[in-house]
């Protein structure tokens, strides 16, 4: 019990799955000295960030939340020298894409007893990060529309883990609308991957390892299918009339220019032991 926690439940996550929320904040609190904050929104959510003194900070969200607080630490030039911890609730996608375990249990198990270790980031000339994948144009994202609030026996609302459990499910919804082809100037380390006269399916960009960027793009295909081009570097430039692009869990843009520098082992994030 001798470490201290700060536990950040974000708002959504309230909203979306109590239960998980109950579960994480009971085996936190069992196995360290948990303080537990419940912020009303961004700005107390930042509030509380800023104010964890020596408490090792802990989110309790989705991967908006988690971004949000990497963007703040970095902001405040204090990513450095913290290690964060996440447990997944709603959207569990990004945090198990950089190996954080998507139960509440596991989760929060993983916060007690698993190890820090540094990623790369990508930061943009605005300060914007990208954690796990940079998209352009953004896919397609498929999301559950929130279940109504049904009433059960005495007419309390059981929200979503009673709905998916007893509910069929309800149709899968695209986010944003399947993109066309794109005409952008692509460039890795200063050299041209792909000019604007090629046009262009989608590009990617990953955080790899040793301080470079995976990019992949790939071309229009024209009958037979167009084979990738993969290269790597420590900064990824692009230009385009006008693109938007995927940040983990965000759509960002229109914008006309974007470069990303990779920051070597820049923040650090508790996961399993190995």
């Amino acid at each position: 019990m001798s470490e201290q926690l700060l536990v950040i439940i974000d708002p959504a996550a309230r909203q979306t799955d109590g239960e998980s929320v109950r579960i994480a904040k009971d085996v936190l609190s069992a196995g360290a000295a948990a303080k537990v904050c419940l912020p009303d929104g961004p700005e107390e959510f930042a509030r509380a960030l800023g104010r964890r003194g020596s408490r090792r900070p802990v989110v309790v969200g989705d991967g908006h939340a988690l971004v949000r607080a990497v963007t703040l630490l970095h902001r405040m030039r204090e990513l450095a020298g913290c290690a964060l911890s996440v447990v997944p609730v709603g959207d569990t996608g990004l945090a198990e894409s950089l190996g954080v375990p998507g139960g509440a249990v596991a989760a929060a198990r993983a916060v007690l007893d698993g190890s820090e270790r540094r990623l790369d980031l990508l930061v943009d000339e605005s300060d914007g990060v990208v954690l796990s994948r940079l998209g352009i144009p953004p896919e397609p994202v498929l999301r559950v529309p929130a279940a109504e609030p049904v009433a059960v026996g005495s007419g309390r609302p059981w929200y979503r883990s009673l709905v998916r459990t007893l509910a069929p499910r309800p149709p899968r919804l695209s986010a944003v609308p399947a993109p066309g082809p794109s005409r952008l100037r692509v460039e890795v380390d200063g050299e041209t991957v792909v000019d604007l006269g090629q046009p262009v399916e989608a590009v990617s960009v990953t955080p790899g390892t040793g301080g470079l960027a995976e990019v992949e793009v790939r071309p229009l295909s024209v009958g037979a299918e167009a084979t990738p081009v993969r290269t790597s570097g420590r900064t990824v430039t692009v230009f385009g009339a006008d693109f938007r692009y995927r940040a983990d869990a965000a759509v960002t843009g229109p914008v006309r220019r974007r470069t990303w520098r990779v920051a070597e082992g820049a923040w650090g994030l508790v996961l399993p032991s190995a």
